[in-house]
């Protein structure tokens, strides 16, 4: 399963500073599942996760 979100801000979010992202990537992770993000400044943050489904 895959899902982005993204925002209409400005950009700039650092996932190695602070606990939000990092605490997502952690989350993520513990069921092996991947995170990504990009965040040009000037631009809108994109976060994107990959989940594996069980059956």
């Amino acid at each position: 399963m895959s899902v982005t979100i993204v925002d209409d801000g400005a950009g700039g979010a650092d996932p190695s500073g602070g606990t939000g992202l990092i605490g997502l990537v952690k989350r993520v992770a513990s069921v092996d599942g991947t995170l990504s993000t990009d965040s040009p400044a000037g631009g809108p943050t994109t976060i994107g996760v990959e989940l594996p489904c069980g059956r």
